[in-house]
């Protein structure tokens, strides 16, 4: 089986398989067909790949080539129409909120698999792309934040006088939340967190943040450790809370989504209105809508002398970390939908194969895309 990786488009700077990796691929029993300057901007060139035996070719010709094609972005609209049946795509494209492509593959019978759809097990933590992505979106955001901040992080004893420590709010401990909180507590600040999650308190406080409570929550164990959709009720208690909670503070970092729906607004006009002059918003839900009702996705925006950042790809700025960590879990997936030939074999017992391939034979394997559609 030939293994093609395409080059990123427009701004990414990350690429799905780096030139280590690809050793990995080879010992898999596959050939690999790189896109001439997939790697570049992660800093890897393309003798790099050919140093590990990989083929250096044009888009078109991977494209053409490969049974199995590997992106971190969907293909365009007239590249996916190119496909032949038998041809199998391995990227992230948010199956619950393309269903016209899930389609589109149906008609196609082409194969498809969805990284982001691996169930949040602790059997798949290591495929988890969500998870490894939205940790170093958490920490660039910190730094981001930090650098549009009008005050200092820490706190600072000088001749000067006392500088006090800013504060920070996150909202949503998940990944990205919990390495928000890590990075703003190592820069000096004075963290709290918010989670509609009652799990994830401890998590919050080993790390030195305080965690705000709203009680009532609806808390679904079921949901396979996302947040899950609140009653009005419990919206109204929250909102308070957050604003009480976002007037203080001097950053907010917004982390909060739910697959297959627009992020819920946390942050409202009003909120930011009342929120510090200098302080800074930093959306990573921006993709989705936003968490903050005022923001404008890759935009940076000021209201009421208040910075808003809506940036749902910071992990792409951290171009070469975040390649590797997206090509281990890539790995750690392929390993199990290829057989010792090196061929394609796809197990539908096996849950994260069966939760991650989203159509199959003009069938769709995915039970949440299935019943979404």
């Amino acid at each position: 089986m030939k293994i093609g990786i395409l080059k990123e488009p427009g701004n990414e700077n990350r690429v799905a398989i780096l030139p280590d990796n690809v050793k990995t691929l080879f010992n898999l029993k596959t050939k690999i067909a790189v896109e001439k300057g997939a790697g570049e901007r992660s800093f890897s060139s393309d003798q790099n790949y050919i140093d590990n035996g990989a083929e250096i070719l044009d888009r078109d010709k991977v494209l053409n080539n490969s049974d199995l094609i590997i992106s971190i972005h969907p293909l365009t609209p007239d590249e996916y129409n190119k496909l032949k049946v038998g041809q199998s795509v391995l990227t992230a494209y948010n199956p619950l909120f393309n269903k016209e492509l899930v389609q589109y593959f149906i008609d196609k019978n082409i194969t498809t698999f969805s990284i982001d759809m691996v169930p949040r097990t602790t059997r798949a933590q290591s495929m988890d792309i969500l998870s490894s992505m939205a940790t170093v979106a958490g920490y660039k955001a910190v730094l981001v934040a930090a650098n549009h901040l009008s005050s200092f992080f820490p706190m600072l004893m000088t001749a000067a006088g006392t500088i006090r420590p800013s504060k920070v709010l996150v909202l949503g401990a998940g990944a990205a939340g919990l390495q928000a909180i890590a990075t703003s507590r190592k820069l000096g600040a004075i963290v709290e967190a918010f989670d509609v999650r009652s799990a994830v308190k401890e998590e919050v406080q080993s790390l030195g943040a305080k965690f705000i409570e709203v009680e009532g929550a609806n808390d679904d164990k079921n949901a396979g450790g996302y947040a899950v959709e609140q009653t009005e009720e419990y919206k109204q208690k929250q909102q308070k809370l957050i604003q009480d909670h976002a007037k203080k503070a001097n950053v907010v970092i917004t982390t909060a989504q739910i697959p297959g729906r627009k992020a819920p607004i946390l942050i409202t006009k009003d909120t930011v209105e009342n929120m510090l002059p200098g302080s800074v918003i930093i959306d990573l839900a921006s993709s989705t809508g936003g968490n903050c009702e005022l923001t404008k996705d890759n935009q940076m925006i000021e209201i009421n002398h208040v910075r808003i950042i809506g940036n749902s790809n910071l992990s792409s700025e951290i171009p070469a970390d975040a390649s590797k960590m997206y090509g281990n879990n890539i790995i750690n997936f392929l390993k199990l939908i290829i057989d010792d030939s090196g061929n394609l074999k796809l197990d539908f017992n096996d849950e994260i194969v069966r939760g991650t391939c989203i159509t199959h034979n003009k069938e769709i394997i995915n039970e949440r895309v299935k019943s979404n559609n």
